[in-house]
């Protein structure tokens, strides 16, 4: 059996495994800003998802038309994803940044695409090192199973995932402090850095302190403008969900408990969405345990 939303959120164990994922979602970007800016807020993280889907095959209406831009467009605006300008704009940088390709299909009338091999080796990426933090919860072999055929094994988990994340507002809209973050250009990557500091979550604290925070390291690292970074912070901190423990930002930084929360939340619904579907296409991952039994 899959794990599910809820097992993960009332889990304390949990946490090591969301501070694994940003940990490693913060190690794609180091390595490769430009496909990590595809992770680093959530529309554009949910269009990478459509895109993908549409080019292996998934279709609203059983029809499977392969992957073009007005499919991809209409998608993304009937599922409320994006305007059709926003989505429009993704395409034309996917394809001068080179993780689009043109290819030849069926109607000779209409440029169709698919993700080049730098595309799918990060999208492979991310979805193995989402395996392997669930197998780390419950010594499973859903990473090594992909690992052995990666082409055929995304093709039929992705799709699932991509329909399940784009239908669930746990995921799509987890609460206001995580949305904040999450929706402005870069933020996720801020949040994902933020959380990445956290020592430990005691669930009765009201707030935790992560200690100093440098303004300056989080400019350079993730390429965010001065006044983009102090505006979202300051919108956080606002919301009582970020703060410093002296007036004018300085001491120690701190987490408020909601915001951990939100996202502790979130990463709970999306990973038991791929578990999910990692079980659909892989059989179970335990078959002689109960569900949740260690956490690493």
């Amino acid at each position: 059996m899959a794990f599910t939303a809820d097992n993960l959120a009332a889990d304390d164990r949990f946490l090591a495994a969301i501070l694994h994922c940003a940990d490693q979602m913060l190690a794609i970007y180091r390595e490769s800003p430009r496909i990590a800016s595809i992770f680093a807020a959530q529309q554009r993280w949910l269009m990478a998802h459509a895109g993908f889907a549409l080019h292996y095959g998934y279709s609203e209406d059983g029809k499977s038309g392969g992957l073009y831009s007005g499919r991809f467009i209409d998608f993304a605006v009937r599922n409320d994803i994006a305007s059709r300008n926003t989505a429009a704009a993704f395409m034309q940088e996917m394809l001068a940044y080179r993780f689009l390709r043109a290819v030849p299909g069926p109607d000779k009338r209409t440029r169709y695409l698919e993700p080049t091999e730098i595309a799918e080796q990060h999208f492979t990426r991310w979805l193995v090192t989402h395996m392997m933090i669930l197998d780390s919860l419950d010594g499973g072999k859903r990473a090594d199973k992909i690992a052995a055929d990666p082409s055929a094994m995304m093709a039929a988990i992705q799709p699932l995932i991509a329909r399940a994340i784009i239908g669930s507002e746990r995921v799509r809209s987890p609460g206001a402090t995580f949305n904040l973050f999450n929706w402005a250009n870069t933020g996720g990557l801020v949040m994902d850095y933020l959380i990445s500091r956290l020592p430990k979550f005691p669930r009765t604290a009201d707030r935790v302190v992560l200690g100093p925070l440098s303004l300056r390291e989080i400019r350079e690292q993730f390429m965010i403008s001065n006044t983009h970074l102090k505006r979202l912070l300051t919108q956080a901190a606002t919301m009582e969900s970020i703060g410093w423990t002296e007036p004018s930002r300085k001491g120690d930084f701190w987490l408020s408990a909601h915001f951990i929360r939100e996202y502790w939340n979130y990463q709970a619904a999306k990973f038991a969405i791929i578990d999910a579907a990692a079980e659909a296409v892989l059989g179970p991952a335990v078959l002689d345990e109960p569900q949740a039994r260690k956490v690493i």
